[in-house]
């Protein structure tokens, strides 16, 4: 396989920011050293190593997500539960400081992995 970009792995980031001193913004950075294709989704506009932060207010439909990373906090992620169940994905990564054990259950229960991880420890380890 070697450094061949992992399309398997299509990645949604979710509360993603352009500011480089937050994590959902070094997940990009490591996503992208790593080969693994990325959308930057959230409330703020901006771009993201050349993406544009999509609108998560539009729900918009995104087919072939494999991974959501979530940065939003338990308080911020209500609105938005159901739609990114419904995008489908393999699994669901609660970072730390967004632990749901509501969204973590609803998650299991739509037969998506749900883990309690950060997201960047993962990258660096080989366990993405």
């Amino acid at each position: 396989m070697g450094s061949e970009p992992n399309k398997s792995k299509f990645t949604l980031i979710v509360g993603a920011t352009d500011n480089p001193e937050r994590y959902a913004y070094r997940a990009a950075d490591l996503l992208q050293a790593k080969g693994i294709p990325f959308i930057p989704i959230g409330i703020k506009k901006g771009l993201v190593f050349g993406k544009e932060i999509v609108d998560l207010r539009q729900k918009p439909e995104l087919p072939g997500i494999h991974t959501i990373t979530l940065y939003l906090g338990p308080q911020n992620q209500v609105e938005w539960v159901d739609y990114l169940i419904g995008l489908g994905p393999q699994r669901i990564i609660f970072n730390p400081g967004t632990e749901n054990p509501e969204f973590f259950s609803k998650t299991q229960k739509a037969g998506i992995e749900a883990i309690e991880a950060c997201t960047l420890v993962m990258l660096t380890t080989g366990q993405f």
